[in-house]
């Protein structure tokens, strides 16, 4: 067996760990990881009755956290949060600041990020149902966060804030969840080969 088969199929890794150690490495990898949500987010579905749009930063930040570890991964959504409300038009179509009513989802993706980011670093997106289950507690940090802070900066109830920044978005966090579970196993089985 060789070494770098070994190293790469052992748990305590995660992808972005594949690549050669590096100072630069890592900025770049934190940077990119921020400008990949930034770019997601663009991808927005206006919900009606919802101040809250579907969009691709979810799927992108939790993506960035499994393949980056718990660490840069947190990193690089606060890069994200940051240059957002410092002005840069990147949140969800293309909003930036901390007044608007969805930003306690950004502040969930930074703890998301982190979470799938340490349970990656255990194995947990070597298989579908390890990195679904991964992904479902990610999106489940980022609606705990979220959902509460979209109920106290609109004065709605948690039920209503339940109602109109949860309950639409389920079914598409379960397609997101179903997508990471086939692209994460798939991306180990070629590292390893």
């Amino acid at each position: 067996m060789s070494t770098a088969a070994v190293t790469t199929a052992r748990p305590g890794k995660v992808l972005a760990d594949l690549l050669p150690a590096s100072r630069a490495k890592n900025i770049a990898l934190v940077v990119g990881g921020a400008a990949l949500t930034g770019i997601a987010a663009q991808i927005a579905l206006p919900v009606p009755g919802s101040p809250v749009p579907v969009t691709g930063q979810t799927f992108a930040a939790l993506l960035v956290g499994t393949a980056l570890g718990a660490r840069r991964g947190f990193l690089a959504l606060a890069v994200y949060a940051l240059a957002g409300m410092a002005g840069m038009p990147w949140f969800a179509e293309g909003g930036s600041g901390m007044s608007m009513p969805a930003f306690g989802y950004v502040i969930g993706l930074m703890l998301a990020a982190a979470a799938v980011g340490a349970l990656a670093r255990r194995g947990a997106d070597r298989s579908m149902l390890r990195t679904a289950g991964t992904f479902l507690l990610g999106e489940a940090i980022v609606y705990a966060v979220g959902v509460p802070y979209l109920a106290l900066s609109t004065g709605m109830s948690l039920t209503a804030a339940i109602a109109a920044g949860l309950t639409p978005f389920l079914i598409g966090d379960a397609l997101k969840a179903a997508l990471a579970m086939g692209a994460l196993p798939t991306a180990w089985k070629f590292a390893n080969k």
